[in-house]
């Protein structure tokens, strides 16, 4: 029996959308399910042209027949391909598409043959799912980052889009907000995401220290360079270097970097052959920049160069609605390294952080976590396990606002109690280690003398 004579049957019955056209486009047959998925009948479709279902996934040229019509013609093939079309209402619909040319026996393009799957109730779901995930934050967080705030909310949109493309990215926000986390989440949610991200804290090194840091130094460059030495632009080569505290590059090193911008390009300290690199630069200061440059204290083409898409940390002060949840998380997160069972907060503790304003930002926050850990034996934390400052509802003042003395004096008894662990210390006083960095250097402290 010659089974070619039930082809017809077999397309028929198909359950995805079936499409013959020649080699200009037009519509030769359909079957019936391509009739139903499309709204459109046989007889409405047949012998019009393909592109009145507007499918997004076809590179139409429309010159003439074959290659000279259309890309498929020029690829042969297409395998499992997300598209839209429209069907006859006018309604957008999400289908999978498969697709052949079509030769004779000289090798000659006469046409083509697609299939369309509905997955318009698949996309739909995820959607769904996405949606639900973004409003109960069922996983841990945007890549780490936790908040149902507003401002939280459109700054995790905000990270989505800027992610998808390699435009420089300049992070706003006070110390504490947790910049460091959004930069890592633009790289984890782009392209490069496989590739190194490598971060460069700018205002804890030095003007020399800090080139060979991002550009590396061949051997002899100056002295104690005894080998030669990568740099972080070399080290984060395809995928993203991050570069925390910008505001703190020296102007010499800023016009170098400018130039790295430009010409995608790094010369090593003490060579002049250049090195070609391929990175995302995604940048942070807490600093305002456009002051600076008023103060000629940093450029202002470099400054249009990296904020080409600005995002903005918001104070915690600013969303008071997350501390409940960062709260718990911080408390899982210490619950499983100290082995401890903390239950949560008491409504007084509770109401005391939620009282505060926050000047040290999230890091605080996490930093107070971690001292009533300290103190409470398991159970509820209470309010006479938090930081007094805390239940004062007296934050530390910034050190602006403190005398020399006091502000020295302070910072010599945190570092003692840390035994000269700049991080631990930072930990005591509710800053940053490099704003403790900075106060050891702004008082002239030595730290084997002075302890």
């Amino acid at each position: 029996m010659d089974i070619s004579s039930f082809w017809e049957t077999i397309v028929n019955t198909l359950h995805d959308g079936l499409l013959v056209v020649d080699a200009r486009g037009t519509i030769l047959n359909m079957n019936p399910a391509a009739e139903k998925l499309t709204g459109y009948s046989a007889e409405e479709l047949v012998g019009r042209n393909c592109r009145v279902l507007n499918c997004s996934g076809c590179q139409i040229y429309g010159r003439g027949a074959g290659k000279e019509w259309c890309s498929l013609y020029v690829r042969n093939r297409i395998r499992a391909k997300k598209c839209t079309i429209t069907d006859k209402n006018g309604r957008a619909l999400f289908v999978m598409k498969n697709a052949s040319v079509l030769k004779d026996d000289h090798g000659n393009v006469v046409g083509a043959i697609e299939t369309l799957t509905d997955i318009s109730e698949i996309v739909r779901q995820q959607q769904e799912i996405m949606s639900l995930r973004q409003t109960c934050r069922l996983d841990d967080g945007f890549h780490g980052i936790i908040g149902h705030a507003p401002s939280m909310q459109r700054l995790f949109e905000l990270i989505d889009n800027v992610a998808q493309s390699d435009a420089p990215v300049l992070i706003h926000g006070p110390s504490g907000t947790g910049k460091e986390l959004s930069a890592l989440a633009v790289h984890e949610a782009g392209p490069r995401k496989t590739k190194p991200f490598i971060k460069v804290n700018c205002a804890a090194l030095n003007e020399n220290l800090l080139e060979s840091e991002l550009f590396g130094h061949v051997k002899g460059a100056y002295t104690g360079a005894d080998r030669a030495r990568i740099g972080r632009f070399e080290a984060a080569h395809g995928g993203t270097i991050f570069l925390d505290e910008i505001g703190d590059i020296p102007l010499a090193t800023q016009v170098k970097l400018l130039r790295v911008l430009e010409e995608k390009e790094i010369e090593r300290v003490g060579d002049h052959h250049p090195i070609a690199v391929d990175v995302r630069i995604i940048s942070a200061t807490n600093k305002n920049l456009e002051k600076s440059i008023a103060e000629g204290l940093f450029r202002e083409d470099l400054y249009f160069r990296i904020n080409v898409f600005p995002l903005t940390m918001p104070a915690l002060q600013d969303r008071m609605e997350d501390i409940p949840l960062l709260v718990q998380g911080f408390i899982t997160q210490n619950n499983q390294r100290s082995g401890k069972t903390i239950e949560g907060l008491s409504p007084e503790a509770m109401d005391a952080l939620l009282s505060y304003t926050w000047p040290g930002n999230v890091r605080e926050l996490r930093n107070t976590i971690e001292y009533a850990f300290v103190l409470c034996p398991g159970g509820w934390i209470g309010p006479v396990h938090l930081p007094q400052r805390i239940v004062r509802g007296t934050p530390a003042t910034a050190s602006r606002d403190i005398p020399a003395g006091p502000e020295r004096e302070a910072l010599l008894n945190a570092l003692r109690l840390a035994n000269g662990n700049q991080s631990e210390a930072a930990r005591h006083l509710g800053v940053s280690r490099v704003t403790v960095w900075k106060r050891i250097k702004k008082h002239g402290i030595d730290l084997h003398r002075d302890l």
